[in-house]
């Protein structure tokens, strides 16, 4: 006899059904809200694949399959862009789209571990395990928003004459009313991003920033390295370091000449200690509070190490006490549902992946950026 049969009916008519549990259960309430989202945009792509990969074999009893792919189908084939989302080759149409993505294979601003400039194809090419749905969210993001990927801005072997290359990229996307999401690419990054937006926007930008480092020093081996983007994005006049807010910063990584600093701007600094005594909704009220105060826009800025290196081991600078993964993919989402002007994921290094999973959690923490900017209204289109 099993629990069941000495138990399992008696515990089930005094817990479960008493409590009438089952209608308080999100995976419920997300299923039904499932129901209320149309599929137009499957529809279409599939059609499209057949009408351009010709019909599949007669033996296929499937008539939606193609011969050659031309839609997400199958995860292990098709032509990796983010998400599967269409190649613009024509960049003058980005204004066109809600979202663009565009890789910034770029590492000479690494310190340590090189690899990042294959960030960008590590990223896309794992991103087609995704579909567009996410369970959790409530959002299918190919429903909602019009994306495309712009492929990688053209980066050169020259760090200043990169970061030219970058700005231009970024201001050109930015200025056309799309949302730039940048695949990384080091941190150096950060700063060509940010002055592009901020050249834009007429008022101040704020900067929420996760990290296990500060990237606060004005130089690094007397360049503008992935150690200090924000020293010099905050000197930007309508990118102020009182809107500059770094969330999970700590560890033995951090250089003393970056804390000076802090105390020099006071910028806004909370540590995973900071996480754990507050929690993750108070610290994201802290963010948003700093860095929206009298602000126009935020942009947000996620290094993948922020994460507990034990979840990310491709990444140049791996240190251990950081996010865990649910806990950083909650604080995305308080910190997304206001909105923000631009994003980059940086700092995955592919080399020194395992199973693509640092990759993988790139691509989790910007496809769940952006549902939770559908879900709240703040971009594309919401089905209720």
């Amino acid at each position: 006899m099993g629990f069941f049969d000495n138990h399992g009916l008696s515990f089930r008519q005094k817990k479960a059904l008493q409590s009438g549990l089952d209608s308080d259960l999100l995976g419920i309430e997300k299923a039904m809200k499932e129901a209320k989202i149309p599929e137009v945009e499957k529809e279409k792509a599939l059609k499209r694949s057949v009408t351009y990969g010709l019909e599949a074999a007669p033996s296929i009893g499937d008539r939606t399959i193609s011969t050659f792919t031309r839609e997400p189908r199958p995860a292990y084939a098709g032509i990796p862009t983010f998400l599967r989302t269409p190649f613009l080759e024509d960049v003058r149409r980005v204004g066109e789209y809600d979202v663009a993505f565009m890789g910034v294979p770029f590492d000479i601003g690494t310190t340590y571990r090189a690899g990042t400039r294959f960030g960008p194809e590590a990223i896309r090419r794992i991103s087609k395990l995704y579909t567009s749905y996410s369970y959790e969210k409530g959002v299918d993001l190919k429903e909602s928003l019009k994306m495309c990927d712009v492929g990688d801005v053209f980066t050169i072997a020259n760090i200043e004459k990169s970061f030219d290359q970058i700005f231009k990229a970024v201001s050109h996307v930015f200025s056309q009313g799309t949302l730039p999401v940048m695949l990384g690419g080091d941190h150096a990054i950060g700063y060509p991003c940010l002055r592009a937006i901020a050249e834009h926007v007429d008022g101040k930008v704020g900067i929420i920033h996760m990290d296990r480092h500060l990237d606060l020093q004005e130089k690094d081996m007397d360049e503008r390295m992935h150690t200090t983007p924000w020293f010099h994005a905050t000197n930007i006049p309508n990118a102020p370091a009182s809107n500059l807010v770094q969330v999970g910063i700590g560890g033995w990584q951090v250089p003393r000449d970056a804390v000076k600093n802090v105390r020099k701007f006071n910028t806004t600094v909370m540590t995973i200690g900071d996480i754990e005594r507050l929690g993750i909704e108070k610290v994201a009220e802290i963010a948003l509070e700093r860095a929206w105060k009298g602000a126009k826009a935020v942009y947000l800025s996620v290094d993948i190490d922020s994460f507990d290196s034990g979840f990310v081991p491709g990444t140049g600078w791996p240190e251990p006490g950081g996010f865990l993964p649910r806990e950083g993919l909650k604080f995305l989402d308080l910190v997304a549902r206001e909105g923000i002007c631009g994003m980059e994921v940086v700092e995955v290094s592919p080399p020194y992946d395992v199973s693509d999973q640092t990759a993988l959690l790139a691509t989790r923490v910007i496809a769940d950026v952006l549902a939770a900017m559908v879900d709240a209204g703040k971009l594309g289109k919401k089905f209720a």
